[in-house]
């Protein structure tokens, strides 16, 4: 017998039906997946965890920090990003002034500490790092080391220091010097390190550089020699990490940004995914990670191979208003990169 025109137009439409609510993973994610724009490799985990949790897909789509905020700030409202994260918080701040994050949820931002929350609230950290000074230890004493990372600029340091000056990690550090220290002071400091520091291309070629003796120290975030203690300490085997402290502006601790693009048309989601990675099971999954960065939420415990957090004393500063063009500009001035 044949069916009517428009018997098989309604079973052709049911059948489109049933697919499209099998795909997106569940109703919270309305069929489509979020679109989200990492600088940080360590997110990566914990998005696999909301996905199996809420059943919510999430396409990743990667690159460094500055690469991927300009790429936001050039699409404007027509990016296709839900959400952005990122290593650094300069960056969170490049998009922010342009006026394309939505406000964070207050539930989310009550995830976390006050000093992870900048103060326009329209972005959280998720994540932390510490600065630290990677020593050979046998070249230098723990005596013989500076007691500020200002101090890096002295004469004394000429040849024996390294820095990764082209990468965000050390600018959102120089961020940290700028917002404690001033620009005149700051402008100085670049100018001792132009005179003092070997320029390396990443963080873990200055720990390299350092654990071979080519250098006696080298400015670079912590987690960088945990993983490679952790691992073989091929590159870590000969030196120790000295921890400034004492709210100096070496003591600055990085914080991972995320944020909710205003543009994006699946506000609910995204919220949701950024208050999942601020809460304790997005939290538990980077502190059991191989990534060895800091858990920032409240009552949320780090890796304990890591330095206590609460034993870091970094400086007070105000992450919205680290200035990362200012930075590059003060830091190509000082001919560093």
């Amino acid at each position: 017998m044949r069916r009517s025109t428009k018997a098989i137009a309604a079973a052709v439409s049911a059948l489109l039906g049933m697919t499209v609510a099998g795909c997106g993973g569940g109703a919270a994610s309305g069929g489509d997946a979020l679109t989200l724009y990492s600088a940080q490799p360590a997110a990566k985990a914990m998005v696999d965890g909301f996905t199996s949790e809420t059943g919510i897909k999430v396409d990743i789509r990667s690159g460094s920090d500055f690469e991927l905020a300009n790429q936001i700030v050039q699409e404007g409202d027509a990016s296709p990003a839900d959400v952005f994260v990122t290593e650094n918080s300069p960056a969170m701040n490049l998009v922010e002034s342009k006026g394309l994050f939505a406000r964070i949820d207050d539930a989310t931002a009550a995830q976390v500490p006050e000093r992870f929350v900048p103060s326009s609230r329209n972005w959280v950290g998720f994540a932390a790092r510490s600065t630290v000074l990677a020593y050979n230890a046998k070249a230098l004493t723990p005596s013989q080391l500076p007691a500020s990372i200002m101090d890096l600029a002295q004469p004394q340091w000429k040849d024996k220091i390294g820095i990764a000056a082209a990468g965000a990690d050390f600018q959102a550090i120089v961020s940290a010097v700028l917002a404690v220290e001033g620009e005149a002071a700051t402008q100085e400091w670049l100018a001792g390190l132009k005179a003092n520091a070997k320029i390396y291309r990443t963080n873990n070629a200055v720990l390299t550089a350092v654990n071979s003796g080519e250098i006696q120290a080298g400015v670079i975030y912590h987690y960088y020699w945990f993983k490679d203690r952790a691992g073989s300490g091929a590159i870590s085997g000969n030196t120790e990490l000295k921890f400034f402290g004492g709210k100096d502006p070496g003591a600055f601790v990085s914080t991972s940004g995320a944020g909710v693009l205003k543009s994006s048309t699946k506000q609910a989601q995204a919220q949701q995914l950024v208050r999942y990675l601020t809460g304790r099971n997005g939290q538990q999954i980077l502190a059991d990670s191989t990534a060895l960065e800091y858990t920032v939420a409240n009552g949320a415990a780090a890796n304990p191979r890591l330095k206590p957090f609460a034993e870091l004393d970094p400086p007070d500063v105000d992450l919205a208003k680290l200035n990362g063009p200012m930075v590059v500009d003060m830091m190509q001035k000082a001919g560093l990169i």
